[in-house]
């Protein structure tokens, strides 16, 4: 990647609960007190998917909390669903994957990239409680080993 990224928010969740097969960066559509609210860091993409239709791929679920200083009447709804922005073969790539059983697309992190807000969404397919217990195990095993090597 190049320019400068500026971080806003990672689904640590998404890491723990699928296997990230691909990523893609994509654009997204905001309202102003959305990207003014963001820039102070505040987002929270748990929970959030993409899903395509009509051509057009929107996420869900990813929540921009309202921009303070711009009162209730100016703002936007935390929740709202947002367009996301790909070329059209990057689209129909994605909704073809979506369409295989177990996966789903799910937004790994949001940064600033050249002051524009992008989204990297991955092609994740679904771990079950067996990967996710594994996952654990290695994260224990792996800190255990950190500990005896300060020692």
């Amino acid at each position: 990647m190049t320019g400068h990224l500026k971080v806003i928010t990672i689904n640590r969740r998404a890491r723990f609960d699928y296997h990230v097969e691909d990523k893609v960066e994509a654009g997204i559509v905001l309202t102003g007190t959305e990207v003014k609210s963001l820039r102070e860091g505040s987002a929270q993409l748990s929970d959030s998917y993409a899903i395509g239709k009509n051509g057009e791929l929107w996420l869900f679920n990813a929540q921009i909390s309202p921009y303070k200083p711009a009162g209730p009447l100016a703002n936007h709804d935390p929740k709202r669903s947002r367009k996301l922005l790909l070329h059209r073969r990057e689209i129909d790539k994605l909704s073809e994957a979506q369409q295989k059983a177990g996966y789903a697309l799910i937004p790994l992190s949001m940064y600033f990239k050249d002051g524009r807000v992008k989204i990297e969404l991955g092609v994740c397919k679904g771990k079950t409680a067996y990967d996710k217990r594994d996952s654990i195990a290695e994260r224990e095993a792996k800190r255990e080993m950190d500990r005896a090597r300060r020692r």
